[in-house]
């Protein structure tokens, strides 16, 4: 009965021991960033900043493109399209243009394209391109699928992707919570960017 009781206790130690040694230490591990519901983007590129609305409910994320048109470069397919400033004037300005007058261009090599089903309408292919900008002072790299959201209330939606990628929660109640900034241009000085067009009548 002696030996039966030492054998058990012997056993507990050597589970209790290795359940210890098996996990990982989570002291280096970056804790997640809490964010709203809504914040600002910065793209890196061009410093436009737009406002942001974090969904958990779509994986790839969203970028607002009007005109995309593809196009081959160096044997690669690429992809050019145009972000209207006016669709959503959240760039800050100084008064001296409408935002009506900024239209930016960008030109970006195809990640991948995705079928997108919609309800009472004809399926739509959407671009898919790598872009990298800002959000609470730091810098991020993910998939932007390219589609016109004009008529929406964000220029930019982020995703379930770029919320794993880069270890992010967000507070659904909350909108605003960064707590660093991003460096962002003025409406003037975009439209001296050489990405910046005149608008068109």
């Amino acid at each position: 009965m002696r030996s039966a009781l030492m054998i058990t206790a012997l056993m507990s130690a050597f589970f209790i021991t290795g359940a210890h040694a098996a996990s990982p230490s989570n002291t280096s591990a970056k804790d997640p960033e809490v964010l709203g519901f809504v914040e600002w983007v910065v793209m890196d590129d061009t410093e436009v900043r737009l406002k942001a609305r974090l969904d958990t409910g779509a994986k790839t994320s969203s970028l607002h493109a009007v005109n995309v048109e593809p196009f081959e470069q160096d044997g690669e397919e690429w992809v050019r399209f145009k972000l209207p400033l006016g669709d959503h004037e959240d760039q800050p300005s100084e008064g001296q243009l409408d935002h009506e007058d900024v239209i930016l261009e960008f030109e970006r090599p195809v990640h991948r394209t995705v079928l997108i089903k919609r309800k009472g309408a004809p399926s739509q292919r959407r671009y898919v391109v790598n872009m990298e900008f800002c959000i609470s002072g730091n810098l991020h790299e993910t998939q932007f699928s390219l589609t016109d959201r004009g008529r929406f209330s964000y220029p930019v939606l982020l995703g379930r992707r770029f919320m794993r990628d880069d270890n992010i929660l967000t507070d659904s109640a909350q909108s605003f919570m960064a707590t660093k900034e991003c460096k962002y241009r003025t409406l003037e000085e975009l439209a001296e960017r050489p990405e910046a067009l005149k608008r068109q009548s």
